[in-house]
Formats: C-alpha cells, sequence, structure tokens
C-alpha cells in the first residue's frame, strides 16, 4: 500500500523563470562590460580546471610507493584553480554584476555559480586555504597509496571485497572486514583539522560551514538538506525493516548461527553494508554466465552501444585512449585506484573512465552507470552551455542517469532482447512462476533500497555533525556506529575504539564531503525517471523494460542532460517526470516485493521500529512479531 507522504516545503517553492541557453538577452546598455568578463572568467577557469583535472588523473591511475611527484603535481594545480576563483578581485567583480543586476536569467545564474566556486577557495581566507589544500591532497594520498594487508600479507581491496561477497567462514569475513577498515586509523589525525579549514575557507563568504556551503547547490541550507533526506528515508523505511528482518534470519540459517538482533557488519557482503544484492547467490538473470569468457572491451563497447541506440553520438575517439578502463596486469610496479569513476577533463570532448572492468555482471552494470555520466558530460559541453553551468541540473542528477542505465541494463526483457538471456518461449510472462516472481525484484531493493538508510541517513547525519562542531573529539568513532546502528541496523563484529575512524574509510569522506545525500537523491530522481519512460514512453511494466533503440527516451534524457545547470533543477525534473522530487515512485516500484516479504516474514521478530527515530540505544525498542 502507498503511504500518505509530504512534500518537502524547499522543494516545491517557485524557481523562478527557467532560464534556458536559449532565452533571448534583454537589451543591452553600450560598452557593457559583463559579457566579456563572463566569456574571460569561463575560458581561464576551464584551461586552470583542465590542468587540475589531468593532475589528478595521473595521481589517480599511476600510484607509485615513494613518490610524491604526482600528489605535489596535483596540490600545484588544485591551488591554481583555487586562488583564481576565489581571488580577490573575481569576488569583487561577481559582486558587483550581481548588486547592478544581471540582463538575464542565465548570466545571474553564471555569477552565482562562480560566488559558490569562490567559497570553495576564497582569497579572503588566507593563508589557511594552502593549509586546507596541502592537508586535503595529503589526506588523498593516504587514501588511495593504503596499503591493506591481511594475515599480513598485502591484499587489494577487491581480494577484501571478494571475501565479503562469497566466503562463509566468519572468521575469514570478520578478518576481511576488519582489515578493509584499518584505512580510517592512517586517516582519522586529519579528519577534523580538515573539517576546521574547510569550515573556514566557505565562512569567509558567509556560509555557516561546509555543509551548508554544499546544500546551496540544492538552493537549500543544512535544514533543507536534513528535511529532504528525512522525507526519503522514511518513504523507504517500512521496505527496509522487512528486508533488515529478512537478511537477519537469511544469513544466521547461512552462517549456522544464532539469529541476531542487529546485522553484524562482517556478515554482509560489501564494506559498509550499502548494497547487499550479493546475498544472493549468482546474478538473478544469468548475467555472470552470459557473460563469462567475454572480452571486457566488449563490455565497455556492448555499454556504449547501448547509448548510441537511443540516438547519442559514439565517444569520441580519445575516450579509448585516454582511459584507464581495465585491471594493471600481474606484477605491475603500481597501483591505481580502486573506486569507478568517470571524469570530464577539459569540460568540452575529453571525457574518460577510472574502472577495471571484468567479466560478469557487477561491471557489465557499473560500466553503463560510468558511461552515463560520460554522456551527460557531451550533453552539456558544449559552446552554448556557460562553462561555469557545465555540470549536472544538481549534482544528483548526474548519478540518477548513471544508474538509470545501469538499472535498464540487466531488467530480463532488455537482456533477452540483447541474446544474453535466452528469447522466451511463446505465451510466456516475466517472472511467470510465484518463486521467480520476487528473484530480480529483491536483488533491487537489496540495491536501491537498501542504500537509502546508508546515504540518507549515516553518511548525511555524520558529515553534517562533523562540519557543525556537533561530534565530540574523542567519540569520533562511537558515534558513526551510533548511527550505523540507528539507521542501518548493523553492529561491528566486536567494540571498535577511538584508534579507529571507521567512517573515513568511506572514499567519500575525504574525496566528495559533505554531499553523499546526493546518491539518495539520485535514487528518486531515477525511479521517477524510470516510471516516465516506462509507463508513458514505452508502454511496458517498469519491473521489465527495454530501453534499447528508442530514440523517444532519448530525446527525454537530452532534454535532461543538454542544458546542464543553466536551468532551475526543479523545473528540469518537473517537465521531465511531471512531479516534483519525492520518494513516490521509489517507494511504489518495490511495493509488490513489500508486500512479498511481509509474508515471509509473518512469524519472524522485526528488531527495527516502525519509525528510525523511534530506536531505542538500549537495543530493545521496535520489536514486534507480525
Amino acid at each position: 500500500m502507498i503511504r500518505p507522504r509530504g512534500l518537502v516545503p524547499a522543494l516545491v517553492a517557485l524557481a523562478g523563470a527557467g532560464a534556458s541557453c536559449r532565452d533571448a538577452p534583454a537589451p543591452r546598455p553600450a560598452g557593457d562590460p559583463l559579457p566579456v568578463f563572463l566569456a574571460d572568467y569561463g575560458e581561464r577557469y576551464r584551461e586552470l580546471r583542465r590542468e587540475a583535472t589531468e593532475a589528478e588523473w595521473a595521481l589517480n591511475t599511476r600510484i607509485e610507493p615513494g613518490d610524491t611527484t604526482r600528489a605535489a603535481a596535483a596540490r600545484r594545480a588544485r591551488l591554481a584553480v583555487a586562488r583564481f576563483a576565489g581571488s580577490a578581485e573575481n569576488i569583487a567583480t561577481v559582486r558587483a554584476h550581481l548588486e547592478t543586476g544581471a540582463p538575464t536569467p542565465l548570466e545571474r545564474r553564471q555569477l552565482e555559480a562562480m560566488l559558490r566556486l569562490a567559497a570553495e577557495s576564497p582569497a579572503v581566507a588566507g593563508p589557511l586555504l594552502e593549509r586546507r589544500v596541502r592537508l586535503e591532497t595529503s589526506q588523498l594520498e593516504v587514501l588511495f597509496g593504503f596499503e591493506y594487508r591481511l594475515a599480513g600479507r598485502p591484499v587489494s581491496t577487491a581480494v577484501l571485497e571478494g571475501i565479503l561477497r562469497e566466503e562463509t567462514d566468519l572468521d575469514r569475513r570478520r578478518a576481511a572486514w576488519e582489515a578493509s577498515k584499518e584505512v580510517g586509523a592512517a586517516l582519522r589525525p586529519g579528519l577534523l583539522p580538515l573539517a576546521v579549514l574547510r569550515n573556514g575557507s566557505v565562512r569567509a563568504l558567509g556560509y555557516d560551514d561546509y555543509f551548508d556551503f554544499k546544500a546551496a547547490d540544492y538552493g537549500l541550507d543544512r535544514a533543507g538538506v536534513l528535511g529532504l533526506a528525512e522525507s526519503l528515508l522514511a518513504d523507504l523505511w517500512p521496505l527496509y525493516r522487512e528486508l533488515h528482518t529478512w537478511a537477519r534470519y537469511t544469513l544466521a540459517a547461512r552462517y549456522g548461527a544464532e539469529v541476531p538482533a542487529l546485522l553484524p557488519a562482517h556478515w554482509l557482503p560489501d564494506r559498509w553494508g550499502q548494497d547487499w544484492s550479493a546475498l544472493l547467490e549468482g546474478d538473478g538473470a544469468g548475467l555472470d554466465s552470459a557473460l563469462a569468457g567475454r572480452d571486457p572491451a566488449w563490455i565497455v563497447d556492448e555499454a556504449e552501444g547501448f547509448y548510441r541506440s537511443l540516438g547519442f553520438e559514439p565517444l569520441p575517439s580519445s575516450f579509448g585512449r585516454r582511459s584507464s578502463l581495465y585491471p594493471l596486469p600481474p606484477g605491475a610496479p603500481y597501483r591505481k585506484n580502486d573506486h569507478a569513476s568517470a571524469w570530464h577533463v577539459d569540460l568540452e570532448r575529453d571525457v574518460r573512465a577510472l574502472m577495471s572492468v571484468e567479466p560478469g555482471a557487477r561491471w557489465y552494470a557499473t560500466t553503463h552507470h560510468e558511461l552515463g555520466h560520460l554522456y551527460y558530460y557531451l550533453a552539456y559541453g558544449r559552446p552554448d552551455v556557460p562553462v561555469v553551468l557545465r555540470r549536472g541540473a544538481n549534482r544528483a542528477f548526474h548519478e540518477a542517469i548513471g544508474s538509470l542505465l545501469g538499472l535498464a541494463a540487466t531488467q530480463e526483457r532488455f537482456l533477452r532482447g540483447r541474446g544474453l538471456l535466452p528469447a522466451r518461449e511463446i505465451g510466456e510472462s516475466p517472472g511467470s512462476t510465484a518463486a521467480e516472481a520476487p528473484a530480480q525484484l529483491l536483488r533491487e531493493a537489496l540495491r536501491y533500497a537498501v542504500f537509502v538508510p546508508w546515504s540518507a541517513a549515516v553518511m548525511t547525519r555524520y558529515e553534517s555533525e562533523l562540519y557543525g562542531g556537533e561530534l565530540d573529539p574523542a567519540a569520533l568513532n562511537r558515534r558513526w556506529w551510533d548511527l550505523v546502528r540507528r539507521y542501518q541496523g548493523i553492529v561491528p563484529p566486536r567494540p571498535r575504539g577511538e584508534e579507529h575512524a571507521d567512517a573515513a574509510s568511506k572514499t567519500h569522506i575525504t574525496n566528495d564531503p559533505a554531499e553523499y545525500y546526493d546518491y539518495a537523491v539520485s535514487q528518486a530522481i531515477l525511479f521517477q525517471l524510470h516510471e516516465r519512460i516506462a509507463r508513458d514512453l514505452l508502454g511496458q511494466d517498469p519491473h521489465d523494460t527495454d530501453y534499447w533503440g528508442r530514440s523517444e527516451v532519448g530525446d527525454l534524457l537530452r532534454t535532461v542532460m543538454e542544458p546542464g545547470a543553466s536551468r532551475p533543477w526543479e523545473l528540469v525534473l518537473e517537465e521531465a517526470t511531471g512531479a516534483a522530487l519525492n520518494g513516490d515512485a521509489l517507494a511504489r516500484y518495490f511495493e509488490p516485493l513489500e508486500s512479498w516479504l511481509r509474508e515471509r516474514n509473518a512469524s519472524r521478530t522485526a528488531t527495527l521500529p516502525v519509525h528510525p527515530d523511534r530506536f531505542d540505544d538500549g537495543g530493545s525498542a521496535g520489536r514486534s512479531r507480525r
């Protein structure tokens, strides 16, 4: 049953006249210096950013023990961008133009974007800015250069993740999980000092703290972001509660253990409990088997072919030459960042991906996701979108587009159409038996729905408190596990003291700070877009679609992607989906599964409360039998 949901007031306020790149400019006064300033700023910023992104690319793709040259080059390039964007002259000029009134809404959006860029690195912050960049760079060196060890030997994160996905011995699982957290302890000394420096830099331009600054990208403040995140969490909590109960009983049977009140972290198949889809054997659809033996390059080509079938252009020829797409060969004298990512190096045509593609369902979906970012870059990386607005409508839109195509590429109808699953017999319907019906939907829920408490609550609240000065320096790790326990129902395998900083084991705490709620928002956008495409454009069940070759899908996506940030994101979403941002489509998609889970869990004890804010820290509240 669909539960009543309230709208977040900040998201339904009038967004103003939706300026697009095609808006006709108002008459200009003779000798107006604004167009020249905007053009000159854009070109200089683009060039400095390109140099900085190239330096970061080198740092991420070739990590050599003892080599500090790449880190130093990245630091110098980042400082150059910071000194330009945050220069006193540029800030004064931008403010002067805003005070006198920009002739068009599009120009005002550019000036406001420039002020946000300046707030990251204002010259008025003085020496604090350079200290921040130095500490950020040294923290990144620790993060990306960290040597994980298991049983005294170096291991990659891929090995640790493989153990957590496949191993059934709980002692080995615990050892791998604990090894994966050691990087947090190495990062702990810089965690609070970096938060202080980030706060100090943005306060110079009037923001309360760094979290508040990041929220401004949505047109919100801290309270607005937390309210939005809480609304999405409330929409998905009843389903999560059922999934949590199902997982406790399922895993206890698998490991031959007592059913726990809360989930031990090392029982789950990833390092943070953010994606449980590997709890189901195989990939559900049989995609791992279908891809076995395929060349990894085929997966990349297949993903590009999907986008091209929707009417998108081929990726630039430089993509293949400049990207790092596959695992390093055995014995390589260097390492690279294992976290898959997409890069827009020059804000024009130089797009790259950093991946380690191997045959299998996981990399198949990831590749479709990362190429979604690249096609988004190309969509707005053109002359009629101002340089400073060449980004997503808001930060969440980028993740939503990539995840949307990743979801679409793994649905059964699509896979059968691509010959990756056998064709259906005449008259056969998808998921035709009761046993089959929830399997793929359960897998999707373990990936998408399970992710919402982690992203909207645990990460978002921790970073809000980190930058809001609410964290006790003597209890950084304890507070982290308080939040994990409350919002994910997960506990560590044994007590974790304050020598650890398990929050910092998540890359984003260091490398993409104070914006993890983007991912929760992206889930809502993803399912709003998917529902619109399935029902209105394709006339198909949202659980079983085939986008391949449907140019009308590409047309809709381009209306979202091509403006970049030149139009208010609320308008972009409402025009594409017919609704303001909400969790309705996401909850609606999983309604059949929630009903199925309630039946399976009817005789089981639930240990999560009916509302997350009613969790008893003593561990007993919320337990009920159905």
